[in-house]
C-alpha cells in the first residue's frame, strides 16, 4: 500500500509507487544474498531522483525536506536498504552543494555526478575504535599534508552503500600538532581504497554497509571541507539534524506501512476452517489493525509537520526520531503477533520487515542519547 504523505502531484507519486513495487520484487532475493541492488539505483537515476537536493544552477531544483521525506518513505515500502542509501545521497549532496566549506569545483563535481552520471555519495564516519563520532572522540583516520594536497589513511565501518558509492565524505583528523577534524571528499575508486565485505547483519542486509579501507589515498587540496580543532565545532547544525532525523523517521515509517500492507492482505485472505470467514471480519482483528493504523498515522503527521516547519531544536528532533522509530517497531511487532507462525516464515515478507525495522534504533541519535538529553533539558541540568 502506497498511502503515505500527500505532498506531491499524483503523477510523481505514481512514479514513486511504481518504483517501490519494482524494488519490492527483488527485495527478498537481495536480502537473502546480502547483495547490493545496483539496478535500483540505475532506475532512480533514470527517474532523476539521485540529484533531488542539488540546487538550481547546478542541475536540479533543490527539493525541500518534506518532498524528500515523502520520496524516501514511499520507496522504503519497496526496499528500505535502497531508500536508506537514497536518504544519505540526498543529505550529503545537499551538504556539499549547498553547505559551507566546499570549493566551487567540488560542488560542481558532486552535483554533476549525481545529476548526469548517477554517482552516489555518503559520509563515512564510524570506526572500529571510535564508534559513532556523535558521542565524541578523535577519529583514527588521518589526513597528512602533501605537496599536491592530502594523503588519507584509515578504516571506516558501517559504510552504507559502499559497493555503489563513487564518493565518500570521510571524517578524519589532520596530522598536526593540534589536530583538526573535518570531512574529505574521497573518490572510492582511487588507488589505495578497498572494500572489505563485512556486512552480515540481520536487517537492511542489502545496504552494503561494509568496511572501507584507505591506504595513503591521494586527494587534491580543495577536496578537504572545513577543518577545525574539535572544540571549535560547537553545537550541531539544527537544519542538518532535521534532514538526518526526519528522513530516517520517514524511512522506517515506510517499512511499517509495508508490514501493514501485507497484514491487511493476510487478514482478508485467511479463512480458518473453524471460522468459515476471513480473519478481517473479527472485531478483535479490526481493533488490532486500528492500533497499528494509529501508530503509522501519528508518524506520518509527525514527519510531515516537522519537515514543513523545520523540526524545532536538536532535542525535539532527537525525540521525534526516537518516537517515530519506536512507533514503527511497535507497529510491525503487533502485525507479527497477529499472524503467528505465518509472520516468521521466510516465505513471507513480514519477518524481513521486522528485521529491517529494528535497525531504526541504531541510527544517530540513539534512544539513550536522545532521551538523556531531553531529560537533562527538562530538569534544567
Amino acid at each position: 500500500m502506497m498511502d503515505g504523505l500527500v505532498l506531491r502531484a499524483d503523477p510523481v507519486r505514481d512514479t514513486l509507487a511504481t518504483l517501490a513495487y519494482r524494488f519490492a520484487l527483488g527485495a527478498a532475493e537481495h536480502d537473502r544474498a546480502g547483495s547490493f541492488p545496483h539496478e535500483n539505483f540505475a532506475a532512480l537515476h533514470d527517474a532523476g531522483l539521485l540529484g533531488l537536493t542539488v540546487p538550481r544552477g547546478l542541475g536540479c531544483e533543490g527539493a525541500p525536506l518534506a518532498e524528500v521525506a515523502e520520496t524516501v518513505g514511499i520507496l522504503a515500502e519497496g526496499c528500505p536498504a535502497t531508500a536508506l542509501v537514497l536518504a544519505m545521497q540526498a543529505i550529503h549532496t545537499r551538504h556539499v552543494t549547498q553547505g559551507p566549506g566546499w570549493s566551487a569545483r567540488v560542488r560542481e563535481l558532486v552535483a554533476s555526478g549525481a545529476v548526469d552520471r548517477g554517482e552516489l555519495v555518503n559520509a563515512l564516519r564510524v570506526e572500529p575504535e571510535l564508534g559513532t563520532p556523535a558521542r565524541g572522540g578523535l577519529p583514527a583516520t588521518v589526513a597528512r599534508r602533501t605537496a599536491e594536497g592530502w594523503s588519507l589513511t584509515g578504516r571506516k565501518i558501517y559504510s552504507t552503500g559502499a559497493p555503489g558509492l563513487s564518493w565518500g565524505l570521510v571524517f578524519a583528523r589532520t596530522e598536526e600538532e593540534a589536530p583538526r577534524t573535518g570531512m574529505f571528499l574521497v573518490p572510492l575508486r582511487a588507488p589505495g581504497v578497498s572494500i572489505v565485505e563485512t556486512w552480515d547483519q540481520a536487517g537492511l542486509r542489502a545496504s552494503g554497509s561494509h568496511d572501507v579501507l584507505f591506504q595513503e589515498v591521494a586527494i587534491p587540496a580543495d577536496q578537504a571541507g572545513e577543518l577545525r580543532v574539535p572544540a571549535e565545532w560547537g553545537r550541531p547544525d539544527v537544519e542538518q539534524a532535521a534532514w538526518n532525523t526526519l528522513l530516517i523517521a520517514a524511512l522506517y515509517t515506510g517499512v511499517a506501512r509495508a508490514a501493514r500492507g501485507w497484514l491487511l492482505g493476510f487478514l482478508r485472505d485467511r479463512v480458518p476452517a473453524n471460522l468459515g470467514k476471513p480473519l478481517a471480519t473479527l472485531p478483535r482483528m479490526q481493533e488490532a489493525v486500528g492500533r497499528i493504523e494509529g501508530l503509522i498515522r501519528c508518524n506520518e503527521r509527525l514527519v510531515r509537520s516537522a519537515a514543513l516547519d523545520g523540526g524545532g531544536d536538536a532535542n525535539e528532533l532527537a525525540l521525534l526520531k526516537t518516537t517515530a522509530a519506536e512507533n514503527a517497531i511497535e507497529a510491525v511487532q503487533q502485525a507479527v503477533a497477529l499472524c503467528g507462525n505465518h509472520a516468521l516464515s521466510r516465505s513471507n515478507p513480514l519477518e524481513r520487515h521486522l528485521r529491517d525495522v529494528l535497525c531504526a534504533r541504531i541510527h544517530t541519535p540513539q534512544p539513550d542519547a536522545a532521551l538523556t538529553a531531553a531529560g537533562r533539558a527538562a530538569l534544567g541540568q
